[in-house]
């Protein structure tokens, strides 16, 4: 493989998907670990560092249900749109990016707090659009159980249509603040959503101007048939997992096609596989440190969380026996397939899913000195396996400071990634164009 410090074509684009406590589920306990799913402080570093990496942004998950197996890391958290309006005032370039459910919530609600991180980061913000698939969540917010698969997906399209009515309501030049005249906004160019659904009414306008992305960038991270078709209409941003490279370039190949069937440009559309880099400064060191890390995984707890994932419990199942057929699910239907594919590519009993699923979290691992994942994030980019990664350190602080410290300076070095901040706004950041605003289904206020 080439490793020209020459600029290819394409340069890679890199999230950092934060875990208070590390993404390894035994990375809390490992000799080093620090941090708190709580403080602030933490946050702040992990998000300063990051920017010194010149990451594209800091990613930042939620669900809305303590976890039925107690990690430490989904135990306690913090409530992510909060969290990142703090950061926001702590850092100056790196995007800002939180998950937010369509399945709980309201469009006006979650477009104005979006809006607001906008205008906080001065054009820095992005939502990972979910649907959410925990029961233990549905019964959070008053309800027996989750909507179906297809309904959540009806839902979270409703949600967006509804949430870009009003992020699209107020024009540019809608504020012109004319002391004379005593003219502080023009009525005509501020426009009510006037949405009229099956699942939402919302009137509008927003009542906050437009902000300087226009609107957040859309990040979706569903794989399922349904999950793609809503990402090629209306995301920007996905993020997958894929076990092989193969996976990866099928998944990437489909997604691209769903896009261009939906009538946009495919490079306006960003694949990001999650991917958790174990990296030492040989390779011996990066082995051991893997290994210590799996020494670490109580075996009890990967079944608990494979049991949430697929839906029931396999707590009686034959430890070193064949992983049972799921069947259809109703919940993360690509993450279950992505571990059933994984476990009969490999021939995996239940004991060891249940120890790649916990110590990954399902996610590819990638073991090596820098040099050998640079290779491995230049193949995925040159073989359309990938536009980027969303980086998952097993360990803080340590796996973050080897990552920026030797990975980012090597993938500089082959002219993978950028030296500095080009761009003012997330999007520009990206590559992606400003969103086109459409007023066809809106009347002034």
């Amino acid at each position: 493989m080439s490793t020209s410090p020459s600029t290819p074509s394409r340069q890679l684009r890199l999230g950092l998907f934060v875990q208070a406590l590390g993404h390894h589920v035994g990375g809390w306990r490992a000799a080093g670990a620090n941090g708190s799913p709580t403080d602030i402080d933490w946050f702040t570093w992990i998000a300063q560092k990051a920017e010194e990496g010149t990451f594209d942004m800091f990613f930042v998950g939620d669900a809305l249900a303590t976890s039925v197996h107690r990690l430490p890391s989904t135990m306690s958290r913090l409530e992510p749109l909060t969290l990142l309006a703090a950061l926001a005032v702590n850092t100056r370039h790196i995007g800002l990016a939180a998950t937010a459910s369509t399945t709980f919530d309201q469009p006006f609600h979650l477009a104005r707090a979006m809006a607001s991180i906008d205008h906080i980061s001065h054009g820095r913000a992005a939502w990972n659009v979910v649907t959410s698939f925990s029961s233990d969540a549905a019964r959070n917010f008053s309800r027996d159980d989750l909507p179906s698969h297809a309904e959540r997906y009806e839902v979270a399209r409703e949600f967006l249509e509804a949430s870009c009515k009003l992020w699209d309501g107020w024009e540019k030049d809608a504020i012109v603040r004319d002391k004379q005249n005593g003219v502080y906004a023009l009525d005509e160019k501020i426009h009510a959503a006037n949405h009229k659904g099956k699942h939402f009414s919302v009137q509008g306008p927003l009542n906050i101007s437009r902000s300087p992305q226009g609107r957040p960038v859309i990040i979706e991270a569903g794989s399922s048939p349904a999950g793609q078709q809503l990402a090629a209409e209306t995301a920007e941003v996905v993020f997958t997992a894929a076990a092989t490279l193969e996976e990866g370039q099928a998944f990437y190949r489909s997604q691209k096609q769903y896009v261009a069937a939906a009538g946009r440009n495919p490079d306006h559309l960003l694949i990001l596989p999650g991917v958790m880099p174990i990296i030492g400064r040989t390779k011996a060191e990066a082995q051991e440190t893997w290994y210590q890390l799996n020494q670490l995984v109580d075996i009890d707890n990967g079944i608990e969380q494979l049991s949430a994932r697929f839906g029931f419990d396999l707590g009686d199942y034959p430890l070193d026996g064949p992983v049972p057929d799921v069947g259809a699910t109703e919940g993360g239907q690509s993450r279950v397939k992505l571990l059933t594919d994984l476990a009969a590519r490999e021939n995996l009993t239940l004991r060891e899913l249940a120890a790649v699923a916990a110590g990954s979290r399902g996610h590819r691992v990638v073991v090596g000195t820098a040099e050998e994942i640079a290779d491995d994030f230049q193949l995925w980019l040159e073989q359309q396996g990938a536009d980027g990664f969303n980086i998952m350190p097993a360990v803080l602080p340590n796996q973050l400071e080897l990552f920026v410290e030797l990975v980012i300076p090597e993938l500089r070095r082959r002219g993978l990634f950028r030296e500095e901040y080009q761009h003012a706004t997330l999007r520009e950041n990206l590559g992606l164009p400003e969103p086109a605003i459409n007023f066809a289904n809106v009347k002034s206020a």
